[in-house]
């Protein structure tokens, strides 16, 4: 018999296939996307209410359907399948109410008959879900608690995972993602907070960017007047890549490891060398508008724009908690980072970027934490009872970063210095006249410890697969439509075909590649109002066309 361990991040999904028996992780399962439009956890929420809680719920089946054959084990052999993620990815894959975390007003939710919902703990037979996608005859799912209904279980993760809840120092945590989990701890009271930071922080959302898998550009280090990368093999660790001329991409001398993209971690690691070589001597700005890594891997400036308004989101949050605690810069003795960015990030260039607070003495690096939780749980359901004791031991308050305006504030000035290289002067002073206290200016030396060295630190025998395209597909008649092709045009993702069809044309989009409500040119764009997305549903495209 089998179990596994499932994490459902907003980025994409990874999951583990555990010897039941031995407790051995025999093989790592990585989507390279989330298969809901969209590029952050509030497109997904909005998805889910346009379109249909039932669609979303039924795309995030067929993508676990897709990992399940991946593992290429009988069905019948799975006992436990253990799942981690926030409370939207955990609401959507149950297919429970999801309205109360897409409304903040109390009001509202109480006009919409939503409140207190409950996201306890639960263990379930596994065809109660799976009904008409994979038959799962013996296996139970396990679903951890959330604190609150909006503090989930990746938030209690991430505390119990680490060493931030029995700290008794003040101490921040931060999992690392499209949607940034974080915390602040002062003696007993924890504050809790997220950020949508969207895609590009974990390398997606940019031309070259992917998740932390083989082939990925994680670290880059100069090395004489070149910078050398650092690539990810095929067990997810750390190898040689080339020796490039970042300027002119001209590879000096060939490496271990052949790089095809760059994580997150790694466009970091980029931006960091960039301010403190000089290269890019104004945000941001670079040498003939891009550096060059590799073979089409290019980080160009709007790429620096990106990845710059994700680590100013995180980073306005991160202050913003500090602030709710009451903390000056130096009394922040840890902090805490978990996820890909946990592990792969240099947490020296981080601080210097500031993605990792550059005033905290000391930063602990950990891994996935998420899928850490959905192991234990899947290897012993019986500790699932002492979970929920601790989540009910937890007393935190949760902070909106869409209602602070001590964020909003903060992130003016993030927008400001990204996108228009606003000098750091300006930006204190901006924060003065807010009345927040200014950066320190002290180039930040934190004690950095890294405890894994790898994502997901025991990858199996087997190794990391990954499932590059999920293929899921949705449909939705065009009524109206004149076939003019302006919809597919101006997909930026090409995720958008027409078809002629009797009586009506339709449309169908693949659901990885669609951007969703950050995007919606094809709605935008159509002459005739005949894209509707709150009319789309799954269809397997080998059916239909």
């Amino acid at each position: 018999m089998y179990v596994i361990a499932l994490d459902l991040g907003t980025s994409g999904f990874r999951a583990q296939l555990i010897d039941q028996k031995t407790n051995e992780t025999l093989k790592t399962v990585i989507t390279m996307g989330h298969p809901l439009p969209g590029g952050n956890v509030i497109d997904h929420l909005e998805f889910a209410i346009v379109t249909g809680e039932d669609v979303a719920n039924e795309v995030m089946l067929q993508t676990v359907k897709k990992i399940l054959d991946a593992l290429e084990v009988d069905l019948k052999d799975i006992q436990y399948i253990s799942i981690c993620g926030n409370p939207i990815q955990l609401s959507l894959f149950q297919n429970i109410e999801i309205r109360d975390l897409a409304y903040a007003g109390e009001t509202k939710q109480k006009k919409l008959g939503v409140e207190n919902v409950q996201r306890d703990a639960r263990i379930f037979p596994a065809n109660e879900l799976f009904e008409g996608v994979a038959d799962l005859p013996n296996c139970q799912i396990i679903v951890p608690p959330a604190i609150k209904h909006e503090i989930g279980a990746d938030a209690l993760a991430m505390m119990t995972e680490t060493d931030f809840y029995t700290q008794e120092k003040p101490c921040l945590v931060t999992d690392y993602g499209t949607n940034a989990e974080m915390a602040i701890k002062v003696g007993d009271k924890i504050i809790t907070a997220s950020a949508a930071a969207g895609p590009s922080i974990e390398g997606q959302g940019i031309p070259c960017g992917m998740l932390a898998a083989p082939g990925a550009i994680s670290d880059v280090n100069i090395e004489g007047d070149y910078w050398r990368l650092t690539v990810l093999d095929e067990m997810m660790q750390s190898g040689k890549g080339d020796l490039v001329n970042p300027v002119t991409g001209e590879i000096i001398e060939k490496g271990e490891i052949d790089a095809v993209g760059i994580t997150g971690t790694g466009v970091i690691s980029c931006m960091s060398i960039m301010l403190k070589s000089g290269l890019m001597t104004k945000i941001p700005k670079l040498p003939n508008g891009k550096v060059v890594l590799g073979d089409g891997i290019e980080i160009t400036e709007k790429d620096v724009v990106e990845i710059g308004k994700a680590i100013g989101a995180i980073r306005a949050a991160q202050l913003t908690l500090m602030e709710a605690a009451g903390l000056n810069y130096d009394q922040l003795e840890y902090a805490y980072i978990s996820g890909a960015t946990g592990t792969y990030v240099d947490g020296k260039k981080a601080a210097y970027l500031g993605s990792v607070p550059s005033y905290a003495k000391n930063v602990i690096q950990f891994g996935n934490t998420s899928i850490g939780l959905a192991r234990k749980l899947a290897i012993h359901p019986e500790q699932l009872d002492e979970i929920k004791e601790m989540a009910k031991k937890i007393q935190a308050d949760h902070l909106m970063m869409a209602t602070s305006q001590t964020f909003k504030d903060i992130y003016v000035c993030e927008l400001s210095y990204w996108e228009q290289g606003m000098p750091m002067e300006m930006y204190d002073e901006m924060l003065r006249m807010f009345k927040l206290k200014p950066f320190p200016h002290n180039e930040p030396d934190p004690n950095v410890e890294r405890r894994v060295v790898r994502d997901i630190d025991d990858v199996g025998e087997e190794g990391v697969k990954m499932v590059e395209h999920i293929g899921v597909f949705l449909e939705a008649p065009a009524y109206g439509c004149i076939f003019c092709h302006k919809c597919e045009k101006s997909c930026p993702e090409n995720a958008i075909t027409v078809h002629k069809s009797e009586p009506d044309n339709y449309i169908v989009i693949d659901s990885q590649k669609c951007l969703g409500s950050s995007c919606k040119r094809c709605i935008t764009n159509c002459p005739k109002n005949a894209v509707n997305h709150s009319i789309l549903k799954v269809v397997h495209k080998e059916d239909r066309l």
